[in-house]
């Protein structure tokens, strides 16, 4: 499976929710539909397979021992026993376990199985070794399940440095491996399926993982598959040419680059493509806080980062008629539970209807906290070995996976095809931009996208935009004339022939923009690669409706003009009692950076995050708060600097009936860049009018926090909050020079009785 050195770019923009199901929940085991004497159809077959569980880290596992050359490091020996199934941890594999994955509804099981320790010098599978793997495979097999039996972890002869010349010293020994397991298995019918290799790749190159373009090895991987199946189909036996062969690319991966280099065999309609997919990778697996890990919640950005790679999947493949299988897939184990069963949610609802097996990666590791050597990265045990009882704080997961899979209202491919639209042609729209090549890697250097040339929401309604290109698919990008308020969307639609992606800008934009439509003044084409653009036409958008998903996402915009060395950023949320949120502060500097911060709110559902400046890079004079987790009950209602031992800080509250402050009391919560605070109220009756404003910005005759909030937000938003003129004059308590950031903190510091009296004395400093 994927390991932590992995490190792919992705790109984000919308946020899924789910609730998590009880972990008694009773649910009706799935079965085996076909029959045995019908010759089922490859997609018949993935259908039949719906869900799967990996007997990961067993039949795999392979012996070490230390390097002589480095003793730190440990190396495979060249030839071991039976003793293997159990070296990496796992109990051996019983037909308990088997009857509880039936049981429960699994339907697929994936027998990973490491063969080069089990051979003699002619490459000969050792009689014992493959009777054992035979008893195993006849575990599920004879339960009625789907087995998939393949060459896994295949070192030194198949991962290994020069795999991009290493075609002719592979093919022998991989074809004559898999003459035997295709020989001992030959009267097994459709329910045994064949998967050529695991995560074919350069290991120990620094491309093992990731390259751009590693066409020589996919080279050599292609023409391997291709004698595999060859060499399949000309065998004997009653399901050799129907039997379903699985053919990953490189590393298996379910990167776009990759899968665009495979090349399936032809005449061949019983084949599928192997595709792992541990994705978001920040969110399922990596460690890395500083590549972008992150595992509390289920954020919007890890939710389009799903969306986009599942979509890639159907539109290459299912949409082509070439069924695909997700052969390893899951989620570590972070003690974040309820974030896994939304993302296991959206995973299975999306590959259901896509029509996309999927085989959910178990290792045996069961979370253990006390021990401080578990690769936390890499905790993806779901049941016991040897009771086949399923570990409780896992079956949340499981119980999902069922609930979706049982669920009539989700059909099983019902979105396995592209939608089909008309479009005007190009030449009858109006063309916004022509020829710009944008690559990812230039991103610190705005080069990852096209010049924010200007438009207005009255050019884009009732249209779509159209672009051609080459390369990567673009995402679409509209902002403010200050390039804030930036929102990203995916094309609707692609027509892959002519190299052409649509977006219908007249629904996405509204559902993606969190600002007054009126204000959108760029709009601008991103790479999550590399991407040549030959032009950007706006054209009639077609009669249609899509489903659009709204991004919830709450942004409020942060002036840091005031902030000082040494300051904390102090914000200020109200929500429901006890609550969970989070999100992040953005900002421009090497390309678009986040400062993430978490909480949970009192028991009057207020929230104080402080967030060290040292975080934010020198300089910075604007951001951008988010809330991403439960935005529809909180509300980010102040913000403010100060020293973290000495700051009083204010909590504004949405209500303009309710007014709120804090003490200088703070309790630390989960986050160490995080704290609440016990709150008071305060009031007062606005003072006379002097030269200045008395504070009074809504004009009921008090002054309070719910006067601080209406200038925040007329700030923020001045076309829903607009100020008329007796209330911009109230407003201005500060310097008399038209309302700002500086008269909001001048009342708070009036209300605390920091200062006596208003407008301020000229010359006081505030903030």
């Amino acid at each position: 499976m994927f390991k932590n050195s992995m490190n792919v770019k992705r790109f984000v923009s919308i946020s899924a929710a789910a609730a998590c199901i009880l972990s008694s929940l009773r649910i009706a085991p799935l079965s085996v539909s076909d029959a045995a004497d019908k010759t089922m159809t490859a997609f018949e077959i993935t259908e039949n397979m719906k869900v799967g569980w990996n007997l990961g880290n067993t039949l795999d596992a392979y012996a070490q021992e230390p390097d002589p050359n480095n003793p730190k490091t440990y190396i495979p020996v060249a030839s071991a026993g039976l003793e293997t199934e159990t070296c990496w941890g796992c109990a051996k594999a019983n037909e308990t376990l088997f009857k509880s994955l039936k049981a429960k509804g699994f339907n697929t099981v994936r027998i990973p199985t490491t063969w080069f320790q089990h051979l003699d010098e002619n490459d000969n599978i050792d009689p014992e070794w493959l009777a054992r793997v035979h008893q195993v495979v006849d575990y599920a097999y004879k339960n009625d399940m789907y087995v998939i039996l393949n060459v896994h972890h295949e070192e030194g002869w198949i991962n290994r440095p020069d795999l991009a010349t290493a075609y002719d010293d592979i093919k022998p020994r991989l074809m004559k491996l898999w003459e035997q397991i295709a020989t001992e298995f030959k009267d097994y019918d459709q329910h045994l399926i064949f998967e050529c290799m695991n995560e074919p790749r350069a290991k120990g190159t620094d491309h093992e993982w990731w390259y751009a373009k590693p066409v020589a090895e996919a080279d050599v991987i292609n023409k391997l598959e291709a004698d595999f199946v060859k060499l399949i189909r000309g065998m004997d036996g009653p399901y050799a040419k129907t039997r379903l062969l699985m053919l990953p690319g490189y590393v298996a991966s379910s990167d776009k680059t990759f899968l665009n280099q495979i090349v399936l065999p032809e005449n061949d309609d019983f084949l599928a493509v192997s595709i792992h997919a541990y994705t978001p990778y920040n969110f399922t697996m990596n460690t890395d806080e500083a590549s972008g890990a992150y595992h509390d919640t289920f954020t919007k950005e890890f939710s389009n980062d799903l969306a986009y790679n599942l979509q890639n999947f159907r539109d290459m493949f299912i949409n082509k008629d070439v069924p695909v299988v997700i052969g390893e897939m899951g989620t570590s184990d972070f003690g974040n539970t309820q974030a896994r069963v939304e993302w296991t949610t959206q995973y299975f609802e999306t590959t259901k209807k896509y029509g996309i097996p999927c085989v959910l990666w178990d290792n045996g590791q069961k979370k253990d906290a006390s021990d401080p050597t578990q690769n936390p990265g890499e905790v993806h045990g779901y049941i016991d070995r040897e009771t086949g009882e399923w570990f409780e704080n896992n079956l949340p997961i499981i119980n999902k996976m069922m609930e979706i899979m049982n669920d009539k209202d989700i059909v099983w491919g019902s979105e396995g095809k592209m939608p089909t639209y008309d479009h005007d042609d190009l030449s009858t729209g109006k063309v916004f931009l022509e020829n710009a090549e944008i690559d990812v890697a230039k991103e610190k250097e705005y080069g990852n996208s096209t010049p924010g040339k200007e438009i207005s929401w009255d050019d884009l309604k009732g249209k779509e935009v159209a672009i051609k290109y080459t390369g990567d698919q673009p995402i679409l990008a509209v902002s403010d004339k200050d390039y804030k308020n930036w929102s990203e969307m995916a094309a609707y639609t692609v027509d892959e022939e002519k190299g052409i992606a649509y977006y219908l800008v007249d629904q996405q934009v509204p559902a993606a923009y969190s600002a007054d439509l009126s204000t959108l003044n760029h709009m601008q084409a991103r790479t999550p690669g590399k991407t040549n653009i030959e032009k950007i036409v706006i054209l009639n958008a077609p009669d249609v409706k899509i489903d659009v998903k709204v991004d919830k996402t709450k942004k409020y915009q942060i002036d840091f003009a005031n902030a000082q060395a040494g300051d904390d950023l102090i914000l200020t949320f109200k929500g429901d009692a006890s609550t969970d949120t989070n999100g992040a502060v953005g900002y421009n500097g090497e390309g678009w950076q986040e400062v993430k911060w978490e909480g949970k709110s009192d028991a009057n559902g207020d929230l104080v995050v402080r967030i060290p400046m040292s975080k934010f890079a020198d300089g910075i004079t604007s951001g951008e708060c988010q809330i991403w987790y439960n935005p529809e009950v909180f509300e980010l209602t102040g913000y403010n600097f100060g020293k973290a031992d000495t700051e009083t800080t204010t909590t504004i509250t949405t209500s303009v009936t309710t007014t709120t402050t804090t003490s200088t009391t703070t309790t630390t919560v989960t986050s160490s860049d995080t704290t609440t605070s016990e709150t008071t109220t305060a009031t007062t009756t606005a003072p006379e009018n002097k030269k200045g404003g008395n504070g009074d910005a809504n004009q009921d005759g008090q002054v309070d926090m719910s006067d601080v909030v209406l200038i925040m937000q007329s700030l923020a938003n001045p076309n829903k909050y607009k100020l008329d003129e007796k209330a911009s004059a109230a407003a201005d308590v500060y310097e008399n020079n038209g309302v700002t950031t500086q008269d909001a903190l001048a009342i708070q510091m009036y209300l605390l009785k920091l200062v006596t009296e208003l407008p301020v004395p000229a010359g006081t400093v505030v903030g």
